[in-house]
Formats: C-alpha cells, sequence, structure tokens
C-alpha cells in the first residue's frame, strides 16, 4: 500500500501510563486548583454550607464519569469527548466545537492555576509586593510546565505523582489540623468556631439559588476524567486499567473535598473565606497558628501547579489527536522524533494559555471552565446512548441506560441560566468559542478538500 513503510515509520505517543500512575493523574488533577483557590469562591455564592455544592457535583460528575467509562473501553485513542461525539454524530463542526471547548476548558483551567500560583499562596512567601508582578510570574509559570510537557510524558506523570503526594500532604494538614483544633478547642483565638454554618445559605438569594450557583462553579474541579481520557493512547491497556483508577480516583477525592469544606466552613467565617484565592492558608493559620504560613503555602503552590500540568497535558493531547483525525491542519499533530510528544500542540496550547491569563481574573477563568465542561458532558451523555448501535468485537464497560440519561439532564441544568450562572459567563464562553468557529473557516479555507471528504468512520481506528 502506498505510504505504508512512511506511516509506520512515523513517531507514536509512548505508551508508560500504568495503573498508579493513572490514578494519581486522576486524584491530582481533581485536587487541585478548585480545592487550594476556588474553595472560598464556592463558599461566597452558597454561604456556611460549603460541602453542600461539592457533594452534589461530584454526584453528577459520577453519572457522566460513567458514560466516559464505557465509550473509553470502546475507543481508548487520544481525542476524548470529540472523538466520541463525531463517531456518534458525524458532523463535523460540532466536532469541532465540542474540541475546541473541551481544549479551552483545559486551558482555562490552567490559567486559573496560573493566576492562584500568583496569588495569595505566593504573597505569603516573598512579600505583598508579588502582586505587582504578579501577571509576569503567571506567564514564567506556564511557560515552565510547557517545557516538563514537552520533555515527555513520563517524566510529566512521575512529576504529577510526586506534586499529588505533596497537594495529599498539604490537604491532611488541613483536615487533621483543623479536625483536631474544632475538637480540643486549640484553635486562634482570632476565630469563633461554628458549626451552625454548615447549614446556613448565602442570604441574599434563595437556598436553592445560593446551592445551585455554587455547583456550577464547584463542577470546576471535575475536569479530571476529561483529561484522564485523553491520555488513553499512553495508557497501558486502557479498556481495563481505566473504570478501577477513574472510579476509585473519584470516591477517594470526593471524600476529601467533603472533608475539607466541612473543616473549612466550621473553622473561618463565609465572608473571610469568599475573599480570598487562598482559602485553605487562611483555615491552616486558623487551626494553627504555630505552623509556618511558608511551609503550607508551598504546597499549596505545588498543588496548583500539579493542576496546571495536567490540564496542559491533556490539552495538548487532545489537539494532538484531533490533528491526527485530520478535523484540524495535520501540523499539529507532529510528534517530536526524540521526545515523542506532540511539540507543536504543546506550543499552542501554551499560548492560547498565556493569552487568556493576560485577560480574565480567577473566578472567571473558573467560571468558564465549569460551563464549557457541563455543555460538553451534557453531549457526551447523549453520545453514548447514540453509540450503542456501534458494536466493537472486544469487550467493554457499559453503563445502564438511565446513567448517561439522568447524567445528560443534570449537566444541562447547571449549564443553564436556570443554575444562576451570570450572562458574563456566557459571554466569555461565546468569546472562546467564536474564536474556535473562526479557527474552522481558515481551516476550511485552507483545507478544503479533506474537511468535505473526511470520513467519520475512520475517527480513532
Amino acid at each position: 500500500m502506498p505510504g505504508a513503510p512512511e506511516a509506520a515509520r512515523k513517531p507514536t505517543l509512548k505508551k508508560a501510563i500504568g495503573p498508579k500512575l493513572l490514578l494519581f493523574f486522576v486524584v491530582g488533577d481533581i485536587l487541585g486548583t478548585t480545592i487550594y483557590a476556588l474553595t472560598g469562591k464556592v463558599a461566597g455564592k452558597v454561604g456556611g454550607a460549603l460541602w453542600l455544592p461539592f457533594l452534589i457535583a461530584f454526584v453528577v460528575a459520577f453519572l457522566t464519569a460513567f458514560s466516559y467509562l464505557e465509550l473509553v473501553g470502546k475507543y481508548p485513542k487520544a481525542g476524548g469527548a470529540p472523538l466520541y461525539i463525531h463517531k456518534a454524530f458525524g458532523v463535523n463542526i460540532l466536532t469541532f466545537l465540542i474540541a475546541f471547548a473541551v481544549m479551552s476548558s483545559g486551558i482555562t483551567s490552567a490559567s486559573s492555576a496560573a493566576e492562584a500560583f500568583s496569588g495569595d499562596y505566593l504573597e505569603a512567601i516573598v512579600g505583598e509586593d508579588v502582586s505587582g508582578w504578579a501577571w509576569l510570574v503567571a506567564i514564567g509559570f506556564l511557560a515552565l510546565l510547557s517545557m516538563i510537557n514537552y520533555r515527555g510524558v513520563s517524566e510529566s506523570v512521575r512529576m504529577n505523582l510526586v506534586l499529588t503526594c505533596v497537594e495529599l500532604a498539604g490537604l491532611a494538614i488541613v483536615i487533621v489540623f483543623g479536625a483536631y483544633a474544632l475538637f480540643t478547642g486549640t484553635h486562634s483565638a482570632e476565630v469563633d468556631p461554628d458549626p451552625g454554618r454548615l447549614v446556613r445559605f448565602d442570604p441574599d438569594t434563595s437556598p436553592l439559588l445560593a446551592v445551585t450557583s455554587a455547583t456550577a462553579l464547584a463542577f470546576f474541579a471535575m475536569v479530571g476524567f476529561e483529561d484522564s481520557v485523553n491520555m488513553a493512547e499512553e495508557t497501558k491497556n486502557p479498556t481495563k486499567t481505566f473504570p478501577r483508577a477513574l472510579l476509585l480516583g473519584m470516591i477517594i477525592t470526593a471524600t476529601v473535598y467533603l472533608l475539607i469544606a466541612l473543616v473549612t466552613s466550621t473553622l473561618v467565617p463565609t465572608d473571610t473565606l469568599a475573599a480570598s484565592d487562598g482559602p485553605l492558608l487562611l483555615v491552616v493559620k486558623a487551626a494553627a497558628p504555630w505552623f509556618p504560613p511558608v511551609v503550607f503555602s508551598l504546597i499549596a503552590l505545588f498543588a496548583v501547579t500539579n493542576t496546571a500540568l495536567i490540564n496542559m497535558m491533556m490539552a495538548s493531547r487532545l489537539v494532538y489527536g484531533m490533528a491526527q483525525e485530520r478535523i484540524i491542519p495535520p501540523p499539529f499533530g507532529v510528534v517530536h522524533p526524540t521526545r515523542r510528544t506532540p511539540w507543536v500542540a504543546i506550543l499552542f496550547t501554551s499560548i492560547v494559555a498565556v493569552i487568556l491569563v493576560s485577560s480574565l481574573e480567577i473566578a472567571d477563568l473558573g467560571s468558564t471552565t465549569s460551563l464549557l465542561l457541563l455543555v460538553v458532558f451534557a453531549v457526551v451523555n447523549v453520545a453514548v446512548l447514540v453509540l450503542r448501535r456501534d458494536k466493537v468485537e472486544h469487550e467493554h464497560f457499559r453503563a445502564p441506560t438511565w446513567v448517561p440519561v439522568l447524567g445528560a439532564l443534570t449537566c444541562a441544568f447547571f449549564a443553564s441560566p436556570l443554575s444562576g450562572r451570570p450572562v458574563t459567563e456566557y459571554i466569555v464562553g461565546g468569546i472562546l468559542l467564536g474564536v474556535g468557529l473562526l479557527f474552522w473557516a481558515v481551516n476550511l479555507l485552507f483545507r478544503r478538500r479533506r474537511a468535505t471528504t473526511f470520513d467519520p468512520a475512520k475517527l480513532g481506528k
């Protein structure tokens, strides 16, 4: 077959991720920027009942996770949601927009982590003057991540392993010190712990709207399993590895989130939490005034670094997967012959991240990430039902039919204005998707022949 020898010599992604590394990948991605930097913003929306929106977000996420497990078992390729949606509907422009939405969610998540890195935690280490050059710190941070990502997936996931252990240690400090302070009364004299806050809601709105709007933001944490499926092509035996790693990882992270929420809301007043992008540092100061703030701030910086690294890996692999299927220009799928990483995709996603971190605030980035993910997850839950007609030869996980149905409905609700989302979030999301449409038009203009002869049946084959 003409061209076959050349295709055989083409560099492919390296299968370097086993079950343990994948588990740490999922845990490290979910336990990151949201819990370290955006917990206070969620509290500002819901009030003292901080635990409730996180609980609801995890329930909704579990429904969608089962759909992802069925799909990644059937189609273990890099590409994730866009690949599944293209197989289900075969509409090129829909595939492109979903791909761009997922990519944007990863980049906005990494950008929010970059802003968190240059915020209150860094200020606790180097002093208040950091606010004057926080923008430069955030860009330097993204540049460093791009170099790690370029170096190789083995190095990246092993760094993820180390960073995940560090961030788990930081969360253990919050939970253990916080619980000890609450039970023994050895907390700082500057705080007045109040368990009653756990059942109080934002008085400026109805309890239902407070919970739904906070849940819509709390869903920011759930980018983890979309990130992980985009690593399928670099995972050993993904059909068997993913179900256990993903579900176990979500159970671990849900438990940690709920414990952190209970301790945080009991110890620190809601308005104090809402004003900070370093809320867990406030908890440590309240629970253990003797503990060096610099040490915990360093741990927090490692945690947000972990989130950013994983999201930049996901975004670049998604771009690579789409380029391999000719949905975007093929140069984005070029793999470095020595490092065996998609270096063009890494460069592109890093540039977009720099633009975003230079333009938006951390809360806007988090809300935009959540909105984009919820829209994508709603469509994925529909796609899994459509793809039941597509049979594959190998065995794979199959979700009960009611799960994706309920998942689609709940995701659509939390993405809608009914959940209390402000109009500004839709404006930011619309701008990002508008940029995606512009890219689609450019791709169609310069590669019209490939766009019109694209065979959906070959996607992921």
